[in-house]
């Protein structure tokens, strides 16, 4: 039997109403092979997890730009382990700092990506580091 697709969820959490990049990063994940759900902007950490766990997904990708990413990513993670799904790879990319990357990391979320990395990189960390959940 085949395994399955990958299943990757691209969220925009808060305020941020700036989707072109995580549109772009979600086209890069379809032609990688991956199942993309996309949930649109402005969905809150709830919103996010709730569509995660739902959809069953591997994996969830969230752009942010608007410096709400220590409150918001950690937010999700947190949600994620209360509601059972902490194996759930959580990742991220957007404006942030590079000083706040290790405090987000150390919060459980997996990487982060800040602008300028190539799709090709995203999808590659991807394929090497999330597997489909049992």
């Amino acid at each position: 039997m085949a395994e399955r697709r990958l299943r990757v969820l691209v969220g925009k959490p808060g305020l941020d109403g700036h989707d072109r990049g995580a549109k772009i990063i979600a086209r890069a994940f379809r032609d990688a092979g991956f199942e993309v759900i996309y949930t649109g902007l402005h969905q809150t950490p709830e919103q996010i997890v709730s569509a995660a766990i739902q959809e069953d997904v591997d994996c969830v990708a969230l752009s942010i730009l608007s410096g709400a990413h220590n409150t918001l990513l950690p937010s999700v993670k947190e949600l994620l382990v209360e509601k059972g799904a902490a194996d759930i790879v959580l990742m991220a990319g957007g404006v942030i700092p590079e000083d706040d990357i290790p405090g987000l990391k150390k919060a459980g979320i997996s990487e982060v990506f800040t602008p300028g990395t190539s799709t090709e990189t995203i999808v590659e960390w991807v394929r090497t580091n999330v597997t489909p959940r049992a």
